[in-house]
């Protein structure tokens, strides 16, 4: 057993093929739960129905539903690889982009998971500031974020064990919690949504494609890795179970957490989920039950979900351990200046920025190893992926050209960029890695029927 196989069996998290699944059906549901209950979904969800949006809440549902049904189904495509033979996003990226073109293409899904773990943290130190006030009369925003941010880089730290038990107690909080609070704002204001949310005529149009985009270009980023999480889940579960999994794990959570955003913002015309809950909870100890809810939410999210894709990413570039890459991910956290971000104009355009590249990285991945590498990887392959002077050295510039063809076509209709993205993106791939000079070079499969018979 090597020294990385060793770290991982004690629980040291590691790049290596992980044999070692340390979540079962419940700990890999309650883990999406929790990482689901995203303080963004209030946002996006304000701004599907008016006075920001142009959908009813009909509509709305709509449209969070599609979204989560896509993301489940590309979550199963995606996270396959990292299923069946335990490598994460960094590793299996090789093969589409090689040693130096993944750390490109990482950084990419990287960069956004520290600005959103900066976003996040704000948000849930601004809660902790807000029950500080009602109970001890302190106010200091900054000082709770930097005592936030500590607690949660401790968490981090723990890696996958730690993250099971994070995220095991607060999605049973956060489902209570969501269940309590989606029937209050609807007993307080219940005849207020009827008139400005489901008598509201809306839209099927582009706004609605434009409201599913939104919600994937959040999703998109863990479209990429989804391997770091099913490399942890049983081995011995099905595709299928994987499936409804994801779909149990992500729906309902988000779904619930856009309805509260939308059916406050309804009512209020407020965007800032805290504002909303100082506004809307009809006494004080509501509103302290509010903003820990949201406190505890920050942190099953970023630990789950911001903290892994860049610590893993720091790890493969740094060669440094887990636990280092998850202190450096929240000390870069610290330097995002969320406050900055954390606003409606701020917000929006944070998402279009990056969800223009993800979707064409996210296509060229699938292409690689579905159409390229039917769905099978042997020893050699598995081998060579962590051999930095081996075939995948350098940088395939065949995935980056796609990527690059991908994001033009994504910049046309920034509204739907993920859709018009993929298409482009990897029927570019494959035409360079199948019918030009570039089906010749190392990156592409070699000696497919001889190794698949070998094939893990």
């Amino acid at each position: 057993m090597s020294k990385q196989e060793q770290q991982k069996v004690i629980g040291e998290e590691s790049l290596e093929p992980n044999h070692h699944r340390v979540m079962d059906n419940i700990s890999y549901t309650l883990a999406w739960i929790g990482g689901s209950v995203f303080i963004g979904y209030f946002m996006l969800g304000a701004s599907l129905v008016p006075p920001v949006g142009k959908l009813n809440m009909v509509q709305a549902m709509a449209c969070i539903s599609l979204a989560a049904l896509i993301v489940s189904v590309c979550f199963n495509i995606n996270g396959q690889a990292g299923h069946k033979y335990g490598i994460p996003f960094v590793v299996q990226s090789r093969q589409a982009f090689g040693f130096k073109g993944s750390k490109i293409t990482c950084a990419v899904r990287a960069i956004p998971a520290i600005f959103w773990f900066g976003i996040q943290s704000w948000v849930g130190a601004l809660a902790i500031n807000g029950i500080l006030i009602k109970t001890l009369g302190f106010d200091s925003p900054m000082l709770c974020f930097i005592g936030f941010q500590l607690l949660q880089i401790f968490l981090s730290a723990l890696g996958f064990k730690g993250i099971k038990w994070v995220e095991n107690v607060g999605g049973i909080v956060i489902v209570i919690s969501l269940g309590y609070m989606l029937f209050v704002i609807n007993k307080v204001y219940g005849a207020q949504i009827q008139s400005n949310l489901i008598d509201f005529k809306g839209t099927w149009g582009m706004a609605f494609w434009g409201g599913t985009t939104a919600f994937l270009g959040v999703f998109t980023t863990l479209m990429l890795n989804i391997g770091d999480y099913t490399r942890e889940y049983s081995k011995e579960s099905s595709n299928k179970t994987m499936f409804i999994i994801h779909l149990i794990g992500t729906l309902p959570t988000t779904l619930f957490m856009a309805l509260i955003g939308l059916m406050a913002a309804g009512v209020t015309g407020e965007w800032d989920p805290i504002k909303l809950f100082v506004e809307l909870m009809p006494n004080s100890f509501m509103l302290f039950m509010s903003l820990f809810f949201v406190a505890i939410a920050q942190i099953t999210t970023n630990v789950m979900l911001n903290v892994i894709p860049p610590a893993y990413v720091i790890m493969d570039i740094f060669k440094v351990s887990y636990k280092k890459g998850a202190i450096i991910t929240g000390i870069l956290a610290f330097f995002t200046f969320p406050w900055m971000i954390a606003n409606s104009s701020g917000f929006f355009l944070f998402i279009q920025v990056y969800s223009v590249f993800l979707g064409p990285i996210f296509a060229v991945m699938v292409v690689d190893y579905y159409m390229l590498r039917g769905k099978r990887l042997s020893e050699r392959d598995i081998t060579e992926l962590y051999d930095e002077n081996g075939p995948y050295k350098g940088i395939n510039w065949a995935g980056l050209i796609a990527v690059a063809v991908g994001a033009a076509f994504g910049t046309i209709e920034v509204q739907i960029s993920w859709y018009i993205s993929l298409i482009p993106a990897g029927l570019t791939y494959y035409a360079l890695m199948k019918h030009s000079a570039f089906s010749k070079s190392s990156f592409a499969p070699k000696g497919i029927e001889a190794d698949r018979s070998k094939a893990v």
